[in-house]
């Protein structure tokens, strides 16, 4: 028979509603659709923080360096290479009228932006704002009560609002912000008395390169000129690269979600083929009987499976694109998407590839199990079950390759892609062998006397019994249930705990040493119950750690340890004379206050990471001079104070002669309200920075919880694909369970009787898998929460225990509900039918 000729039957054999083959339909319509739009998002995504570096930057290549400006030698070498922007960036505070506001200060020069454009509301295209004015985002301007004419104050200086800024190209590669943007001229800060020695700014140079040149090559050449500057070097290529990796790790779990929801219906679709040929087999029959061979029948069904794949598939890619619109929405203020409908033809390709691939793989043994047996063994296929086809192994076999090979070219982390492959065959082991156990255990306990127990224990591992299908669509369905509980209950203990609700009310930056009792004279004006703490603060990057003798540069590694987070670019540092609060010693001792050694404790979690030991010495770059100490202690934080915790900590005699001020924390008592404690600091200590700590809290909150809520929807769809799984299971039986009816209820059994067998038989299965899928399901997540989105394993248990039960109700509602119409069924009819 002819491809054309098979077609033919194909089509009249299909219903116009795929009658039949739904669920073969509804799995991979939903592993499709979250494939598409995953990889369509992230795909642009991508292509925006690629194409657009230099704009998300400010320039080909940025230059950066923490309190001091670039001296005329540094400025020359880099003014050799392109043209230069620069500025300043800094805590600061705003006034206006009776409103006052920390905002980040910006200051830039006549030559901002190098690349894109600045926008006020008012159309205008603008560079760098008059000397006495501002251009203010519109968060700063509703807080201050400001618009445009309106004037305000910052440090010394006096300032109009010159406009509201509607679009800042660099505003994601400036990073995370400690308030709204105020946008001043690169002299403002000094002249309004912010800039004073020791106190906190970063001035930072955009260059935009001119000929051919490699922002890589003038990066590492400025720094091989410059080693002990203290400079940080960043190219378009690494734009924002807190986005990148946020993206890349999305994108990587999202991805890994949608596969794991293509697999897990992958057992759906087995479950409905099965069913759907099982339904068909007297056909199949009649065609056999009729003349046609093994290879027709393979086509016939073959081209309505493939059809009805088709149909699923490219209904889910329209789907996924529909969806990226809400996506990107969502996801418009933390990223750069564009709005509108992404269709990304690479993603679209991929999701049809492993769509159609775990639809061949799963569809593939039952279509060849019938294809090979003869018309009578398929007559007679309810009472003798098919046998197994050896050709389907090699089949499913090669099709699981093809799909593990197609993930690891696809993928940007082939480990953590590799990890999930070989976890999700593990899983596919444990429950191929649990069913194996549940089977051979089974048939080995003693009957009971109870006549509805004794048949539900033996539909377990009777002859054709679906106990092994069963077992991996209840497995996999239930563990999608804990792993969605698991990760979302996690996410929301690490907010709990990262993010609390009580920490100070405010950070204080830049405080005066010399005017240490007038700040705390003006925090007990304002309230005498509240706390203060007061702490050196500088800025220095670790260039050198290691033995004596064997130090290692940090420029010269190719790729910064796990958990060597303290050697990316420069981190707060402090000095102290005792322990302090929060701190404990793991290892060593800490120094003497009279000491004049210089020595360093260290983060214990970070010197494990980096191999730091007692003994070793740590080399940090600070204000262009470096300064080597002695790692004499090891110390584990309590980050969780939301105090101040450094990962460094030297002795005084290290930096107590450098310029630097100090940094406060204030804690108003219980319902103090900080509005007058904030109005008073202003009016004192105008040159410092004020943080509200609750704005820093919300944002922080506010991203976790779209992390989690990015990962409720992912998960979702898994559990979707776990429901499709389940209901396909039970739809496969129940052909069996048909037959297994009738002869029941002619040995006069009541319909009572057989819905209690139907329902002891998923409850006693279900029950027992309750545990595998505990552990399957607790796994999978505690691997998402510390290894990929490296968050604390918080769990809530009695949420995931409850809904496991709310699972385990799911299994028996929809065997309730398979099991009506079975009950309904005439014997006599249902007789004659076989």
């Amino acid at each position: 028979m002819s491809w054309p000729a098979a077609w033919r039957l194909a089509r009249r054999d299909l219903s116009a509603r795929f009658k039949g083959l739904r669920l073969l339909l509804v799995c991979l319509f939903l592993g499709t659709m979250a494939l598409t739009a995953i990889g369509s998002l992230t795909a642009a995504i991508e292509r925006e923080l690629t194409t657009r570096g230099a704009e998300l930057l400010g320039g080909d290549v940025q230059v950066s360096v923490w309190q001091r400006g670039l001296s005329e030698e540094e400025r020359r070498a880099l003014a050799n290479t392109g043209v230069l922007s620069e500025g300043v960036r800094l805590q600061a505070m705003a006034r206006s009228a009776d409103n006052a506001v920390p905002v980040e200060l910006k200051g830039v020069d006549a030559a901002y932006p190098l690349f894109g454009s600045l926008t006020l509301e008012d159309g205008r295209a603008v560079r760098s704002p008059a000397p006495d004015e501002a251009w203010l985002s519109r968060d700063a301007a509703d807080r201050l009560g400001a618009r445009p004419g309106s004037t305000l104050a910052i440090g010394t200086a006096n300032l109009r609002v010159g406009g509201i800024i509607a679009a800042e190209p660099d505003r994601l590669g400036e990073g995370f912000q400690l308030g709204p943007t105020v946008i001043v001229d690169a002299r403002l800060p000094a002249a309004a008395g912010l800039l004073a020695p020791g106190s906190m700014y970063r001035t930072k140079v955009r260059i935009a390169l001119t000929g051919a040149q490699s922002p890589e090559n003038v990066g590492r050449a400025f720094l091989a000129r410059f080693p002990t500057a203290g400079f940080e070097i960043r190219t378009r290529d690494e734009a924002s690269p807190g986005a990148d990796r946020f993206v890349q790790r999305m994108g990587d779990f999202l991805t890994l979600v949608g596969l794991a929801a293509l697999i897990i219906a992958g057992i759906g679709i087995g479950g409905g083929v099965t069913s759907y040929l099982d339904a068909r087999r007297g056909a199949i029959a009649t065609l056999k009987i009729l003349g046609a061979t093994s290879r027709d029948i393979a086509r016939i069904y073959a081209l309505e499976i493939g059809a009805a794949a088709l149909v699923g598939s490219f209904a889910g890619v329209i789907a996924g694109v529909a969806l990226t619109p809400l996506l990107a929405l969502a996801l418009g203020g933390l990223l750069p998407v564009a709005r509108g409908f992404v269709v990304d033809p690479a993603a679209i390709a991929l999701a049809l590839g492993y769509a159609l691939l775990v639809a061949l793989v799963f569809a593939a043994p039952p279509l060849m199990r019938a294809r090979k047996v003869p018309a009578m063994a398929l007559m007679r296929a309810r009472v003798s079950p098919l046998a197994r086809d050896p050709m389907a192994a090699a089949v499913v076999a090669a099709g699981l390759a093809a799909i593990a090979a197609l993930a690891l070219l696809s993928a940007k982390d082939w480990r953590l892609t590799a990890g999930f492959l070989a976890g999700a065959a593990g899983a596919f082991a444990i429950l191929a062998v649990a069913g194996w156990l549940l089977r051979r255990g089974a048939a080995g306990l003693p009957r009971p006397r109870n006549p509805v127990a004794r048949a539900a224990l033996a539909n377990l591992h009777r002859p054709g019994s679906a106990t092994g299908t069963l077992v991996t669509a209840l497995g996999f369905g239930l563990a999608a249930f804990v792993l969605l509980a698991a990760v979302q209950t996690a996410i929301d203990g690490t907010i709990a705990r990262r993010v609390p609700a009580r920490a100070p009310d405010y950070f204080v930056l830049d405080v005066p040493r010399d005017r240490v009792a007038a700040f705390r004279e003006v925090v007990r004006g304002s309230d005498p119950r509240a706390e203060t703490q007061l702490v050196p603060m500088l800025r220095g990057a670790v260039t050198a750690f290691g033995p004596p003798g064997r130090m290692i540069e940090t420029a010269s590694l190719a790729e910064i340890p796990e958990g060597g987070w303290a050697l990316r670019g420069e981190r707060g540092l402090t000095y102290a004379a005792a322990l302090p609060e929060g701190n404990t010693i793991t290892a060593g001792r800490w120094w003497r206050p009279d000491t004049r050694a210089l020595e360093v404790s260290v983060d214990d979690e970070f010197a494990e990471a980096v191999g730091l030991k007692l003994g070793d010495r740590v080399t940090f770059g600070i204000l262009g001079v470096e300064r080597t100490a002695t790692v004499t202690s090891l110390r584990r934080i309590d980050w969780q104070t939301m105090g101040f915790n450094f990962a460094f900590i030297l002795s005084p005699p290290v930096l107590a002669d450098a310029p630097h001020n100090l940094a406060a924390t204030v804690d108003l008592a219980q319902g103090r309200n900080p509005a007058p404690l904030l109005q008073a600091m202003v009016r004192a200590f105008p040159s410092s920075s004020v943080i509200e700590v609750g704005g820093v809290m919300r944002q922080a909150r506010t991203l976790l919880e779209q992390v989690g809520l990015a990962t409720l929807a992912a998960a979702g769809v898994t559990v979707l694909a776990g429901i499709a799984v389940l209901m396909g299971a039970i739809a496969a039986a129940r052909a069996q369970r048909s037959y297994d009816t009738v002869v029941l209820r002619v040995l006069g059994a009541s319909r009572a009787q057989v819905l209690a067998l139907l329902v002891a038989e998923y409850a006693l299965l279900a029950g027992v898998l309750a545990l595998v899928a505990l552990g399957l399901g607790g796994i999978a997540a505690w691997l998402v929460i510390t290894w990929l989105f490296e968050f604390d394993w918080l769990p809530d248990w009695g949420t995931v225990a409850l809904t496991l039960g709310a699972g385990l109700g799911l299994v028996l509602l929809f065997a309730i509900a398979a099991s009506l119409p079975l009950l309904r069924e005439k014997p006599a009819r249902a007789l004659r039918s076989l």
